[in-house]
């Protein structure tokens, strides 16, 4: 028998061409009919050339939001920058002034203590906008780049500046953009700040939420708790000066820390705090898409930040339970408060009503005006001294990128809210905004459902 099967594994029908035109076991059942059925069969299988796999490389890591997209474009010194916003609701009154007014307070060249390179960051809305209103369809911006000067990075086309992504890029991608840092460089956030200006016109109609951020530490100078009141600080007030602290003492003092380090061509960092007030409660969900966590991706994403807290913040670890906890109250309106608000209007990952606060930290600019030690591509020791135009410090424009960036988060989250939450009747008294005042009783939620 052993002698049969090792003739059987040696016919040319076990090695042929198949009807289909394939390779491998060729044979039909009337090809082994004539074998005795205690014959052993010896089939060998090998493995055959596969026809080529197309790869697919899915790094694209320009994109934010599930409902309301975001994807920005664009480098430093190409030809101009810009977002492309998908998820857009329609009929949203909008035209270009409503993203030039937030662009303006982003882009360079406001004072002594930014960049002095000079842009005027003019926004061109080239789809989505039909007869001033959004039409649902991807609205597209573009703002031309047009004050370049690509020899100012000659230098760092060869060695690495410190702490700056130069290096990075180029041990993950082996090419780079040496004019300004392309991707990595800051003008990548004017997609982000229009999108901004887009879902804050959309939270404020929507809602009646309101965003606003500020300059709470230059460097060693720290505007003490307490000072600024998150209920009543307005944008004038941050507005009033080139730093953007709503405290003119604490401003000046800012400012003049900022002063003293540009001169000596070197960088300062800091702190934005951002609050945003009248958020609907409910946004956010538990586990891994806490809102804490949206947020902290959206901040963590801004160039040169460094650290992200809410509320109490990591002063929270010297509390006790008992002095940190924020203990529940109805109000006169009959609205369920907290009596602190130590949480930072975030528990459990979702929104309680409260006015949410954070604070964002940045690193001083990397790019600096003092000789400095590193290596060139080569892999060669040698010096540095960058020359461009750079912020000393980089917080008064990170202010409205903070704020666009939070707004791009709780829009998104209102949205999931709505396409989620909202399918059935709601318990309106206890998702109401804080400040609304409720009509009757208190409702239990069963009763918020018509019978069956």
């Amino acid at each position: 028998m052993a002698a049969a099967g090792a003739s059987i594994s040696s016919q040319p029908f076990l090695k042929g061409r198949r009807s289909d035109g394939g390779f491998g076991l060729g044979f039909s059942p009337s090809d082994l009919g004539g074998l005795s059925s205690p014959a052993v069969v010896q089939i060998c299988l090998r493995r055959l050339p596969h026809p080529a796999r197309r790869l697919e490389v899915k790094a694209i890591g320009n994109v934010f939001g599930n409902y309301f997209k975001v994807a920005t474009y664009g480098e430093s010194h190409g030809g101009g920058v810009g977002c492309t916003i998908s998820g857009c609701p329609p009929r949203l009154p909008l035209s270009e002034d409503d993203m030039q007014a937030e662009l303006d307070r982003r882009r360079p060249g406001q004072s002594r203590i930014t960049t002095p390179r000079k842009e005027t960051d003019t926004c061109k809305i080239l789809s989505g906008i039909s007869e001033g209103m959004t039409t649902g369809t991807p609205i597209h911006v573009f703002v031309p780049n047009t004050d370049q000067r690509s020899h100012d990075y000659s230098e760092m086309s060869i060695a690495y500046r410190p702490s700056h992504a130069d290096a990075t890029y180029d041990f993950k991608y082996g090419i780079r953009s040496v004019q300004g840092g392309g991707r990595s460089s800051a003008r990548e956030t004017i997609g982000r700040v229009a999108a901004g200006a887009v879902a804050k016109k959309i939270l404020r109609i929507k809602s009646g939420v309101e965003i606003l951020a500020y300059v709470s530490q230059v460097h060693k100078v720290v505007l003490p708790d307490g000072v600024i009141d998150y209920d009543s600080v307005t944008v004038d007030q941050i507005e009033s000066n080139i730093v953007r602290c709503p405290d003119p003492e604490y401003a000046q003092k800012m400012i003049d820390a900022i002063d003293a380090v540009r001169v000596k061509g070197d960088s300062v960092g800091g702190v934005v705090t951002c609050i945003a007030r009248n958020v609907p409660r409910g946004l956010g969900s538990p586990v891994f898409d806490k809102l804490e966590a949206e947020f902290a991706k959206a901040m963590m994403s801004l160039p040169a930040t460094r650290g992200v807290e809410f509320g109490s913040g990591f002063s929270g670890a010297l509390m006790m339970g008992s002095q940190h906890n924020d203990e529940f109250y109805t109000d006169e309106n009959g609205v369920i408060r907290t009596r602190t608000n130590r949480s930072g209007g975030i528990q459990g990952g979702i929104s309680n009503g409260e006015t949410i606060y954070m604070r964002v930290c940045f690193k001083p600019t990397s790019t600096i005006g003092k000789k400095q030690n590193t290596v060139t591509r080569n892999r060669e020791e040698t010096e540095l001294l960058a020359r461009g135009r750079h912020d000393p410090c980089v917080l008064p424009r990170a202010v409205p990128m903070v704020e666009a960036m939070a707004a791009l988060v709780l829009v998104d989250q209102l949205m999931a809210q709505i396409a989620q939450c909202e399918m059935f009747p709601i318990n309106l008294d206890l998702q109401r905004s804080v400040g609304e005042p409720i009509n009757g009783s208190v409702k239990v939620p069963s009763e918020s459902y018509p019978s069956v």
